[in-house]
């Protein structure tokens, strides 16, 4: 809900302005370019999110208020497509939350990346299904669902103790193929939009270029936030 809240609606053309990282913090619709229209669909999901609200009500609820003013209902693939998109993406920016927090991640130090494990799995999704790498591996900065459209992947976390237990590999390497007719190393990505890690984005500002005074005050602040 928090990710969700911390969204700002935009018009498509100011949304493709954006960097990856500041992208993870806005929110459009193509084909509505009021800002009234698109705050009401970011409002209709979080409510979805506090609420448990269908995917069915938010269709319902959506094409209500679109044909209250002067718009065309959406069709129910776009509103699914919308729907399930916002809600894996609100729901693994929370639990990428839990996950990165300093007692959890001293616990369970391994990530694994989980697919659906049916015949819907994008082919680029399934080359990393099960694998297994450390929580602060840079592979989270690219593979951390959703990664795609419709994406319905996730990340589970791991001990020490259930890595060995289980006989898993911690990789290091983003999975690949190659190309045999030509020999050349095609590395795994997501589909295209979504090669960056919205969650991180939200959560974790990069600090890297941030000056040693502002950074304290950074960390004060979200001390005194948790108080």
């Amino acid at each position: 809900m928090r990710f969700l809240k911390g969204k700002r609606a935009l018009t498509s053309e100011e949304y493709r302005l954006l960097d990856d990282e500041s992208r993870a913090k806005a929110f459009t619709v193509s084909g509505y370019t009021s800002l009234q229209m698109l705050q009401e669909f970011l409002d209709c999901l979080t409510k979805a999110a506090e609420e448990g609200t269908t995917k069915e009500q938010f269709l319902k609820d959506m094409n209500s208020f679109l044909e209250e003013h002067g718009y065309e209902g959406m069709n129910p693939w776009k509103s699914d497509n919308i729907f399930r998109t916002n809600m894996q993406t609100a729901f693994n920016a929370g639990h990428y939350k839990s996950m990165t927090d300093e007692t959890t991640k001293k616990m369970r130090p391994y990530w694994q990346y989980k697919t659906a494990g049916d015949g819907h799995v994008r082919e680029t999704h399934q080359a990393m299904a099960e694998r297994v790498f450390p929580a602060d591996d840079p592979i989270w900065d690219v593979w951390y669902p959703p990664n795609g459209f419709r994406c319905r992947c996730m990340v589970v976390s791991l001990t020490r103790a259930q890595v060995e237990r289980r006989g898993l590999t911690v990789e290091h390497e983003i999975p690949y193929d190659v190309d045999y007719s030509t020999g050349e190393i095609i590395p795994a990505f997501p589909d295209k939009g979504f090669s960056n890690n919205p969650a991180k984005s939200a959560w974790k500002p990069d600090m890297t270029n941030i000056s040693e005074p502002l950074r304290e005050m950074f960390k004060e602040r979200n001390a005194a936030r948790k108080q």
